[in-house]
């Protein structure tokens, strides 16, 4: 197994591939003719780090923005909706919440071979190892406190008074989740695995208790945030491309598995802090992490934490299962998409030992 540099695999831009590449010209004509203040010449790369939406860095003159688009090809339903992103980036950063700003949503497919949005390029650090190799504990102590107020003050929104009401069903959040990724995961399997087939079971029978509908991100975590360079601030929050309304309490949850996810050396991408001293590296416990969103909050998932986590598990296995059934039909966008694949069976173990916590 070859071991990798996540901040070096993940960071930075490349050529993209002939398949997702862009016309830069007829790019450049819309984007003047759309964006207040844009000029040309343009020159697009890809970033290395996105796996489902393609997303690119546009370079003008003046100003750096970001492109993210649905990807080419065979899509699996309500999948890549960046038509959402677009939305929900827009309703929070007019409320000051850290994001992108954006500019323009784009529809129209002739212009970048599919539907895309463009936003504000902003500047600072992503840590693609949730360890964050090279800092004090101090600083690690204060982002990962950071972290918490941020996703902490994204489910204090009430969605109707941002103008998301309609952003979502919102009830029955995780059961239609466990369902939706179910039949995801059907739709892209590749091989049969039997923690999978358990969970699929007995996950639609022990939902836990409904929360406060709230916005959720849905892939929360710490190398979704860009930190400020100077200071331990989230100045955004990427990747909203599973944002919808609904529990809370599964969405904080969510970023929680990092502190149980099974350790991969390989270009999987799913970093860890199982085996890392914690407290000497300034990093809280996930019972203190919890604690503190608690605080935050008034929310409480410890009483069913076992579930919320086999429910999260489950539910990442069955995400990269798509990725990997983007593999087979050609539409991955990451170079490390094949090795994706090794780490759905440990997921999918992980979850059912939760599952087995939980009374299973």
């Amino acid at each position: 197994m070859t071991s990798i540099d996540r901040q070096e695999a993940f960071s930075g831009t490349k050529d993209a591939a002939p398949a997702l590449a862009l016309d830069a010209a007829r790019l450049e004509r819309y984007l003047t003719a759309q964006v207040k203040g844009f000029a040309g010449p343009l020159t697009v790369k890809q970033f290395k780090g996105g796996q489902s939406n393609p997303t690119y860095m546009l370079e003008t003159p003046r100003r750096r923005y970001v492109l993210r688009r649905k990807p080419p090809g065979k899509l699996l339903p309500s999948a890549h909706a960046v038509d959402r992103e677009y939305r929900v980036i827009s309703a929070l950063s007019a409320q000051g919440f850290p994001v992108a700003r954006p500019f323009v949503y784009c529809a129209d497919e002739s212009v970048a071979g599919t539907a895309f949005y463009v936003m504000d390029f902003v500047d600072g650090r992503v840590f693609w190892e949730p360890q964050m190799p090279g800092s004090e504990p101090a600083e690690r102590a204060a982002i990962y406190d950071a972290m918490n107020a941020t996703i902490a003050r994204l489910h204090a929104f009430d969605p109707a008074e941002i103008g998301l009401a309609d952003f979502g069903k919102g009830e029955n959040y995780v059961a239609r989740q466990v369902e939706r990724w179910s039949k995801q995961y059907r739709a892209s399997e590749t091989e049969k695995i039997e923690a999978m087939e358990q969970l699929i079971a007995w996950l639609p029978r022990h939902i836990p208790p409904a929360q406060t509908v709230r916005l959720v991100h849905g892939d929360f975590r710490l190398d979704n945030l860009i930190i400020a360079r100077d200071a331990p601030e989230v100045a955004a929050v990427l990747d909203w491309e599973l944002s919808t309304l609904g529990d809370p309490l599964a969405d904080f949850t969510y970023h929680l598995m990092a502190w149980h996810m099974p350790a991969s050396e390989s270009a999987a991408g799913t970093a860890s802090l199982v085996g890392h001293d914690l407290g000497a590296l300034g990093i809280p416990s996930m019972a203190d992490y919890v604690d503190d969103y608690v605080a935050r909050t008034g929310l409480d998932p410890r009483p069913h934490l076992a579930t919320y986590m086999a429910y999260n598990f489950f539910r990442i296995a069955a995400i990269l299962q798509g990725i990997i059934g983007r593999v087979r039909d050609g539409t991955a966008t990451s170079e490390h998409a094949p090795a994706k694949a090794e780490m759905i069976r440990p997921l999918a173990e992980q979850a059912w030992k939760f599952a087995e916590a939980a009374g299973a």
